[in-house]
């Protein structure tokens, strides 16, 4: 079994950085850190320090200097839960899931689950299955289908559902055999463009424009990474766009939030006035939805030569599923994390893994490749698309290897997260909420925006600083 410095070296490694790097961290902590089968310490340490190692690597290229890196393992998954934790006035977070979300059976003994936070997502499960929104009455009309069935029809009219699945059902599919042949992170060059000299600053990502397309939790936390390294983080969301507000608060440090209405041509052209002056664009929007609208890779590479495009997916650019709507919940059950940690309780069902691990994670390795890409693009220029997924950082995950008494761990107490809390003001209150894991020695990670309410920003880049 790998130490958490091995799957580093990996990490590093494969998207083409220097071995010499790795001298310069300090990992920290040991396994299991939580109640699970699963490596879910040495994920959250080894993506989160990829990331912080990648923020150090362009430091030096912008000014010459080294720095140190350190990354405690308890730290890294306190941050992997940071909604957890948040707290807004001294309030905890109201009511995670829809009423109607979870796991039930099916009419074959099998399981599905529902992601229905959304409205729409909601709505759709429910014309499908003639039913109101409750719980009672989801089970019952759930018993006249067949799992899969029902997963198939649920997604053809635009609900969010996954079956259960065991690992070998799920390395069977058509789309278990077509993301295993894909990278854990894909760094593609796209088009020719001269480098970007590196912009005045005093931070690693200082001067450098992101636009963060995303929602929930694995993309905003890529922005909010960036944004904790020095980047001008912009979130563009649409009046009309559903969101769950408390992510929206945890993962808006550092970050400005704009509308822009994207629907619409006359709003269309704001963005593509924000592309042109981007230097990063980090997307979550299905393939063909995003080129629909005009901003496909491609076009955003013409837009602004030399951008950086970052995409994330539930379950990979190619194969049968690559158009498919997905949640780290949903992925989870349809690849047999949900199914192999139950195995490994003894539980008769289904058992989450005690972090939203593959959104976490992602979201740590897409800031990862982002500055990868930055870095290449400042030595060799081009434009670049880097490729994120959460089924994919789900195989990751799974073959770092279980552990045998994981399961007995205890989960922290109330105690042991608060040393890795802060104090920030906001614009909906006092925050305490979660510090960036990766300690960097010279230039300390911070988020120097407050997390705002949605649309608080005209869609206006402010000067560079």
């Amino acid at each position: 079994m790998q130490t958490p410095r091995e799957i580093l070296a990996d990490l590093w490694t494969g998207a083409g950085g220097d071995p010499a790097a790795l001298d310069e961290v300090a990992l920290t902590g040991e396994e299991p850190q939580l109640p699970s089968s699963f490596r879910v310490g040495a994920s959250a340490q080894a993506s989160i320090a990829a990331a912080g190692l990648a923020a150090a690597q362009i430091w030096k290229l912008r000014s010459g200097q080294s720095q140190n890196v350190a990354v405690d393992m308890r730290h890294a998954v306190v941050e992997c839960r940071s909604e957890r934790y948040l707290r807004v006035d001294g309030k905890p977070p109201g009511p995670t899931w829809d009423a109607i979300a979870g796991i039930y059976k099916t009419r074959d003994g099998r399981f599905v689950r529902l992601h229905t936070n959304f409205r729409h997502h909601r709505d759709a499960v429910c014309k499908l299955l003639s039913c109101e929104p409750e719980r009672e009455r989801v089970q019952a009309a759930l018993m006249q289908w067949d799992a899969e069935a029902f997963e198939t029809a649920a997604c053809a009219a635009g609900g969010v559902v996954s079956m259960m699945r065991s690992r070998e059902e799920w390395l069977a599919t058509p789309q278990g055999k077509a993301l295993a042949e894909q990278p854990v992170v894909s760094i593609e060059k796209i088009g020719e463009a001269a480098p970007r000299r590196w912009p005045a600053g005093d931070r690693p990502l200082a001067g450098r424009r992101v636009l963060d397309l995303s929602r929930v939790i694995a993309g905003p936390v890529a922005g909010r990474t960036l944004a904790a390294h020095g980047a001008d983080v912009m979130l563009i969301s649409g009046p009309d766009l559903p969101a769950i507000p408390w992510l929206t608060i945890d993962t808006g440090r550092g970050k400005l939030t704009s509308f822009v209405d994207l629907k619409s041509e006359e709003e269309r052209a704001i963005m593509r006035d924000l592309v042109a002056q981007a230097d990063i664009f980090s997307q979550g929007y299905r393939p063909r939805s995003i080129a629909a609208l005009g901003f496909s890779p491609e076009e955003a590479a013409r837009i602004s030569p030399g951008i950086v495009y970052v995409s994330l997916s539930a379950y990979g650019h190619k194969g049968p599923w690559a158009e498919r709507r997905g949640f780290d919940s949903l992925v989870q059950t349809s690849t047999g994390f949900n199914h192999a940690e139950a195995r490994a309780a003894g539980v008769d069902g289904s058992k989450e893994l005690p972090a939203q691990m593959l959104d976490h994670a992602s979201g740590y390795l897409m800031a990862f490749g982002a500055m990868m890409a930055q870095a290449r693009q400042a030595r060799e220029g081009g434009s670049w698309h880097v490729r994120v997924s959460l089924a994919r950082t789900g195989y990751w995950l799974w073959n770092l290897g279980r552990l045998e008494r994981g399961l007995e761990a205890a989960d922290y107490n109330n105690d042991e997260v608060q040393g890795f809390m802060e104090n920030l003001p906001s614009g909906f209150g006092p925050l305490r909420s979660v510090r960036h894991a990766a300690v960097l020695s010279k230039t300390p990670a911070a988020w120097d925006r407050p997390a705002m309410p949605l649309g608080s920003h005209e869609p206006q880049w402010p000067a560079r600083r």
